[in-house]
């Protein structure tokens, strides 16, 4: 953050663990060490500078969130590290993450999806979201991330007023959700199922997304993207009125990594965790682009909060960049500073919130 009062910008961080004992942090150069300086002489030019593009064929953000470290000295960097809620733990480097997004590019491809086509998901914090919306983006369709805990009939009203053409579930929730709800749906062509458990079949009129995963090829050569072609497909709560859709293009991806990087103060050997769920605008932009973009380790937790296992992972994991909601701070006061207790929390360097102001019992 910027300190007017300091001549070269930056001063140490501190850390308070008890009232009144303040134990120096040793200092780093932050991306936005002064604001005004940068504010100052800021253009958009070398914001879009500090991103590759596409040769001749524009910008495509899955090229700038993979394809371009896949190809780099991040290679066999981890691009993404999941924690299953029964500790289950998968990696994917950026060069095997870049493959397997190939695949769900061709698998799409193979099933008649075109550019501006709609791929929504309605599932949970599980690796295949992430490789559905990475790969939606490669193949220049349109992707729409929707809340797995909606019931049908918000489920209905969002997949009917996107025109979602494909859906990525699983058998649970094709149940419980969206086979009611099929018939209502005109533009629904296909509903890709993952498997929850080993040998479980996909259910009648679904197609098994593993297996066309294992069938489809890893290479795919992503097509021209000029900047304004549609990418992301948001929709409001609907606390006003019906949900409204709003369409963000690939052009976006210009700022995802400008804010990723001031903002968020992300760098290439970060492990960045963002506890939104890919189903609200802030778990997409800035818990699948933007980290993505600045060559960070993504962290995904697939369970939901509890305040003990949250302090592990950002002690086991070594944390550095941790951005949450005002809800969920609320939460870990509620559950008391003992539980923090005997958690090593030292390598977290920036926490962010967002949603609302957060008032001084949450920033302390």
């Amino acid at each position: 953050m910027a300190n007017h009062d300091d001549p070269e910008g930056v001063r140490p961080l501190e850390r308070t663990h008890e009232r009144g004992a303040r134990i120096p942090r040793a200092s780093t150069t932050a991306n936005l060490p002064d604001y005004a300086a940068t504010y100052a002489t800021f253009t958009w030019d070398q914001a879009r500078a500090w991103l590759h593009g596409l040769p001749d064929r524009g910008l495509n953000i899955a090229h700038e969130a993979v394809d371009r470290h896949a190809a780099g000295p991040r290679a066999a960097a981890i691009a993404l590290r999941w924690l299953g809620k029964r500790g289950e733990v998968r990696e994917f480097d950026y060069r095997s993450l870049a493959a397997l997004t190939n695949r769900f590019a061709n698998v799409l491809g193979r099933l008649g999806v075109g550019p501006g086509d709609v791929v929504a998901s309605v599932i949970g914090r599980v690796p295949e979201l992430w490789i559905a919306a990475l790969g939606t983006l490669k193949h220049r369709a349109v992707f729409s991330p929707l809340f797995s805990a909606f019931g049908p009939e918000p489920l209905r009203a969002r997949l009917g007023r996107g025109r979602a053409k494909v859906v990525i579930t699983t058998a649970k929730l094709y149940a419980r959700k969206l086979a009611e709800i099929r018939a209502g749906l005109p533009h629904l062509a296909h509903v890709l199922v993952l498997p929850e458990a080993e040998g479980e079949a996909a259910p009648e009129g679904t197609h098994d997304l593993r297996r066309l995963l294992a069938d489809a090829s890893p290479v795919y050569r992503i097509g021209p993207t000029p900047p304004e072609t549609p990418a992301l497909l948001h929709f409001t709560s609907g606390t006003t009125g019906a949900p409204k859709g709003a369409l963000h293009v690939h052009g976006a991806v210009v700022t995802h990594h400008m804010t990723g990087r001031y903002a968020l103060d992300l760098r290439a050997d970060d492990v960045y965790w963002c506890t939104a769920d890919p189903g609200w605008v802030t778990g997409t932009s800035y818990g699948i682009i933007a980290p993505l973009t600045c060559g960070a380790t993504l962290l995904v937790d697939e369970a939901d909060f509890d305040a003990e296992r949250w302090y592990r992972i950002l002690d086991e994991q070594r944390v550095t960049v941790w951005y949450t909601a005002p809800t969920a701070i609320r939460m870990l006061i509620k559950a008391g500073a003992e539980v923090a207790r005997g958690h090593d929390l030292s390598r977290v360097r920036f926490v962010a919130s967002v949603g609302e102001p957060l008032n001084p019992e949450a920033v302390w």
